[in-house]
């Protein structure tokens, strides 16, 4: 079953709004708090000015208390319709004067306290008013309670009126959100519709003028679109080399031994066969340089460099060339220094590469021929020197393209060492020099960037 995948604008939309939702239910509860607070301190101010009113009216006669109720604090507390109210009123030595008996004074100076009365519970205020009269000593108690309905009533209102101005507002916020990041990836569309617009046979660079942010998603797709058509044509440019370079020598193979069918002097069959062994030779170099150029361009992009020795190459090489059908191992010898010569590479590419200039120097030039590894001017590098004229100072621009009859090869030959060299020190970040060194002869040197 293939996983479901949300876009980016879904995610990113469904993210806003799950911040949008958490702080609203942030919103929400201190909007109750505040409520709750808020119709305390309302409903608070009420019950006290109502006791306030009562005790007011509260007068001594004959060394006791009298109270005429006043209407006007039974008023204020009637903005409250459904809350039920409660009062009572104490002498000093808390003697019960008037009032609803289940009201009880509490203990200390409490101005205003929340208990229960009858099952159900209210808000007490107490006030106390002192007295110094002839006839009579002390204070008053008044105590007027309410219930909480037109409270929670008021809180709940609060705060339902802040979770729709929360939740209209945070609603809102979503929309604009989703509209912003649609707005933010419409670079992403714009290249999205470039790359299926484009046939199979377009891999140019995207031209598009994009936000910084995803300037590194274009240069991503550009390399790998870079290396994609770096690979399709070493495909194009290897079947075109071979069906151009491996036809003429098949050709010639089976011209020659149509004459040797046909041929009956013994000592021209030989000849016949010799001709037949060269060309053998020659189609088999080939197809090798056919087959190594190509894998030298696939390893450059699937592959990454790692730390080695170019001493190490050196003695690959030659430890290869030991088999090798052109040349006697005798006339190849090394020059390596005793320090490591450290340097960025991939092994097979480098010994390849080598091995390449080894058998054009053996095949064009002049024994001995050394193999010589070392540091200039703080870059390494690998030569191979023989004692030759080697390639003409003017031909060096052109030596390294394929097939080059600068490089000093002749037709049957393969003509793709210096290009297979070319193509190795530029996948290695260096390049290919040649020079004519003072003790004569002729150079070629694959020379690197400096490693640690």
């Amino acid at each position: 079953m293939p996983r479901r995948r949300y876009s980016l604008t879904t995610r990113l939309v469904l993210s806003i709004a799950a911040v949008f939702a958490i702080g609203g239910g942030a919103v929400s509860y201190a909007a109750f708090a505040y409520g709750q607070r808020a119709a305390q301190a309302s409903f608070d101010q009420l019950l006290i000015g109502a006791a306030r009113q009562i005790s007011r009216s509260v007068t001594p006669s004959n060394g006791i208390l009298v109270t005429d109720l006043p209407v006007s604090a039974f008023e204020l507390l009637s903005l409250a319709p459904e809350d039920r109210i409660v009062y009572a009123v104490f002498d000093s030595d808390r003697g019960f004067v008037t009032g609803y008996p289940d009201v009880v004074p509490s203990e200390g100076d409490t101005t205003f306290e929340t208990r229960e009365i009858e099952g159900e519970p209210f808000r007490i205020a107490q006030v106390v008013r002192p007295f110094a009269e002839r006839d009579y000593g002390g204070s008053a108690l008044v105590l007027v309670g309410q219930t909480l309905r037109a409270r929670q009533k008021m809180a709940a209102e609060i705060t339902r009126n802040a979770m729709i101005a929360a939740g209209s507002f945070g609603i809102l916020l979503s929309v604009l959100a989703a509209l912003a990041v649609r707005a933010a990836f419409a670079p992403l569309r714009k290249i999205e519709r470039q790359i299926q617009g484009r046939s199979a046979k377009d891999l140019k660079p995207l031209d598009l003028d994009v936000p910084r942010e995803v300037e590194s998603l274009v240069a991503a797709l550009d390399r790998f679109i870079l290396r994609l058509r770096r690979q399709i044509d070493v495909m194009q440019g290897f079947i075109a080399d071979a069906s151009h370079q491996i036809r003429t020598p098949i050709a010639a193979l089976r011209a020659q031994a149509d004459l040797a069918a046909e041929e009956t002097d013994p000592a021209a069959l030989r000849r016949i066969a010799e001709r037949i062994s060269t060309r053998s030779v020659n189609l088999s170099r080939l197809t090798d340089q056919l087959l190594t150029h190509a894998l030298i361009i696939h390893r450059a992009d699937a592959f990454d460099l790692a730390a080695l020795d170019l001493r190490q190459v050196a003695v690959q090489v030659a430890e290869e060339f030991d088999h090798d059908q052109l040349a006697d191992a005798s006339h190849l010898e090394l020059d390596l220094p005793e320090d490591a010569v450290p340097c960025q590479g991939d092994m097979l590419s480098l010994v390849e590469a080598c091995k390449n200039l080894v058998a054009n120097a053996l095949r064009h030039g002049e024994p001995p021929i050394s193999l010589r590894v070392g540091m200039e001017g703080g870059r390494p590098f690998i030569a191979v020197r023989d004692l030759g004229d080697g390639i003409p100072k003017a031909d060096w621009a052109g030596a390294a393209k394929r097939y080059s009859r600068s490089s000093g090869v002749s037709p049957e030959s393969a003509g793709l060492g210096l290009a297979i060299v070319a193509s190795v020190a530029r996948a290695h970040r260096g390049r290919m020099l040649f020079a004519h060194p003072d003790g004569g002869g002729f150079e070629v040197r694959m020379e690197f960037q400096g490693a640690t």
